[in-house]
């Protein structure tokens, strides 16, 4: 069956939207550097136009088997270095039907593969560990405009780093640290302290805004802005999303 790399040539006038044949992703992926960091674990991808998740979809299938043939002596070493390696993967795509569709092909790859490795060491699907992985993909990929590194409705783009504490060689139990950071704090190459958020705290601010508009109170400068950050927790529970007040 023929690869399709339009939709429709209204996109194509309108978004410049051409996906990348398969045959050509693999190629590129396959010069020497490329293939080097799609075999390291913790080495990091950001595809600026990731339409369907063409690129990102087989730098996972790669990051994955690597996995299987270094760190699968068991299944929750698996389950933790599998969902690091999720974590090194992030996109952003203008149109939100690819956007969707990107971040469900790179969950249908993991899902297959990791009941493929329950079913390999004869455990059991754990809910968390999926719930963990679509945390981590949903907040990697992003619908929004790199050029402009805003998201549709305006905001900056956010990206959510998540940095292994104290990781060893023999560490089973991953251990992770969320940090988030706009797009052009990245560019910046601005340092934060660890855990910091950005998200929630925009939420929090406009939140606020919006019940001093409705009070028609004056002063908003009053409001009470509780300022939380992201606490280390186990890898296969980022879903929880936990955090505490600084």
């Amino acid at each position: 069956m023929e690869e399709a790399i339009i939709k429709s040539k209204l996109r194509v006038q309108k978004h410049g939207e051409v996906f990348t044949p398969k045959k050509i992703v693999n190629k590129m992926l396959n010069i020497p550097e490329i293939k080097e960091a799609c075999e390291n674990l913790t080495a990091t991808f950001l595809e600026p136009s990731a339409g369907e998740g063409a690129f990102l979809v087989e730098i996972l299938e790669r990051k994955l088997k690597m996995v299987i043939e270094k760190y699968n002596n068991d299944l929750t070493t698996y389950e933790s270095y599998s969902l690091l390696s999720l974590t090194t993967l992030y996109g952003i795509e203008l149109l939100e039907d690819n956007a969707q569709t990107c971040v469900m092909n790179m969950f249908q790859l993991y899902y297959d593969n990791y009941t493929a490795q329950v079913q390999h060491h004869n455990g059991t699907v754990k809910k968390k560990v999926l719930d963990s992985a679509k945390e981590i993909i949903s907040s990697n990929i992003s619908q929004g405009n790199f050029l402009t590194r805003k998201a549709v409705d305006g905001k900056p783009l956010v990206f959510s780093e998540w940095s292994p504490v104290n990781m060893r060689k023999t560490t089973k139990n991953i251990k992770i640290q969320r940090t988030e950071y706009t797009l052009d704090e990245i560019y910046e190459s601005v340092e934060k302290e660890p855990g910091t958020t950005i998200s929630r705290a925009e939420q929090q601010r406009h939140l606020q805004l919006d019940i001093f508009d409705i009070l028609e109170v004056d002063n908003i400068d009053d409001g009470i802005q509780i300022e939380m950050r992201y606490i280390p927790v186990n890898i296969i529970d980022v879903y929880k999303e936990e955090m505490e007040e600084v």
